[in-house]
């Protein structure tokens, strides 16, 4: 007998867990069957996808507020699928905005509801823990200081680690991805990571491209990587090269490979997100940078906790990277950010052994652990 299992993952750090998760728990019940919001790692899992994930990636609250009611619209459709073809459990992949609601609809009617990836109440929004109560069956948390918030709201959790730190080695081989990617050992490479919405590369595109402008007048050799994750991204990194009039700049725009863009970067300037977790575990420099419309930079700032935004920085509990943010964010700060880490050899010594010890803590098996936390949930 099929048991069904309802998932939703809205954007590609994701599409990237559920995948994960997705081959772990087949191996474990070869008879799952996945259903609901995806990307293309999880579709080439096996899952069968009732709506794009694309609708769901949205840039902060004035973006979240133009698609409001697309977005409500999926998640009611939804919700009355999941209530006339009831699945056996419910698995929300971050995206809370959008998932609690969805869950909480699904478990008022006895279907459990596992949440993967910890809302960052310990960052901003603390309040949403009562919420997450009604909402959330079982945590399933990422990184080791959450847990004891939701034990001590009483909710079930428990801590399975980042897959990333599961994935990457804990040496990347530079000068084996140099000869492969053909970039000299001595070449000064950066790479240029403006994000995976079409909001954020739009938002950062132009800044990007004139802080390189600036590093290349004191590093006339230098050259730069820019992962774009697609068409869509890459259309508008291209205009804006043409806006900025930067054609001939040597940039070399990639589809994905932002791992390996990273692994051969001798720094990185990286948008917040799960890519400045990824390149703390690749051991590299790098300096964080974001942009939101204002009114929602204004109403994030209101609400958080913490000094520092990118993901290194919250881990480690200080500022062990640069975060240049909103009106901080010019191409000037950005040039002489990432050119003092270059020059300052110590400092990206200290850096890459603070990384190291962040790699063994994240850790931990993911999917296997995240997998064995489910399962139990199933009938047999």
């Amino acid at each position: 007998m099929t048991h069904v299992i309802g998932i939703v993952a809205g954007e590609a750090s994701g599409d990237m867990l559920g995948s994960h998760l997705i081959a772990a728990l087949k191996q474990a019940r070869p008879d799952l069957k996945f259903i609901g919001i995806g990307g293309p790692k999880m579709q080439s899992a096996g899952m069968e996808i009732l709506f794009p994930m694309e609708k769901l990636a949205v840039n902060g609250y004035v973006d979240a507020l133009r698609h409001y009611f697309e977005i409500a619209g999926i998640r009611r459709k939804l919700r009355d699928y999941f209530l006339d073809n009831r699945p056996d459990l419910f698995i929300a992949i971050d995206a809370p905005d959008f998932n609690l609601d969805l869950e909480l609809a699904l478990k008022q009617k006895g279907i459990p509801t596992i949440h993967y990836v910890s809302p960052s109440i310990w960052a901003w929004r603390g309040e949403r823990i009562h919420k997450i109560k009604r909402a959330v069956s079982h945590m399933l948390a990422l990184f080791p200081h959450e847990p004891e918030l939701y034990q001590q709201a009483g909710v079930p959790v428990d801590y399975v680690g980042h897959p990333l730190a599961d994935m990457l080695p804990d040496q990347p081989k530079r000068a084996e991805m140099r000869e492969t990617m053909r970039i000299p050992l001595k070449a000064r490479v950066f790479a240029f990571l403006p994000g995976s919405r079409r909001g954020e590369v739009r938002k950062l595109a132009h800044t990007y491209i004139e802080t390189a402008k600036l590093i290349l007048r004191q590093l006339p050799d230098a050259r730069f990587l820019v992962p774009l994750i697609s068409r869509e991204t890459r259309g508008i990194f291209e205009q804006a090269l043409y806006d900025c009039d930067a054609q001939e700049l040597p940039i070399t725009m990639l589809f994905g490979h932002a791992q390996d863009a990273m692994i051969v970067a001798d720094g990185v300037l990286v948008a917040s997100g799960t890519a400045t977790l990824e390149a703390a575990l690749i051991k590299r420099p790098m300096v964080i940078t974001y942009r939101l419309p204002a009114l929602s930079w204004w109403l994030m700032k209101r609400k958080r906790y913490l000094p520092y935004a990118g993901l290194p920085n919250i881990l480690c509990g200080r500022f062990v990277v640069p975060e240049l943010m909103q009106e901080d964010a010019t191409p000037e700060n950005l040039a002489q950010a990432l050119l003092n880490l270059l020059n300052n050899k110590g400092a990206v010594a200290e850096l890459e052994e603070t990384f190291a010890a962040l790699h063994q803590t994240l850790r931990q098996n993911t999917a296997q652990k995240a997998a064995a936390a489910i399962l139990p949930y199933l009938p047999a």
